[in-house]
């Protein structure tokens, strides 16, 4: 199965799109974002490498395409 990211990453594109880290437990990296009245709250574990389908739940739990999250790597 091919990898795509790291957790580290993942993490620094999606505090650049505006979530926050608030808290972590284990290897579980909690992120949280308020636009609008929404709200978005990703789990990101802190791999090396983050499976494909990792990958696709991560941008699911934030509300983003591959193309815009690639914008901020």
């Amino acid at each position: 199965m091919p990898k795509l990211y790291s957790a580290r990453i993942i993490l620094s594109a999606l505090q650049r799109a505006g979530f926050c880290v608030i808290s972590q437990r284990g290897s579980h990296i909690k992120l949280f974002k308020r636009q609008g009245n929404k709200h978005f709250t990703v789990i990101v574990p802190n791999h090396k490498e983050i499976a494909i389908g990792t990958f696709t739940s991560i941008l699911k739990q934030a509300g983003m395409t591959r193309k815009e999250l690639e914008k901020f790597i």
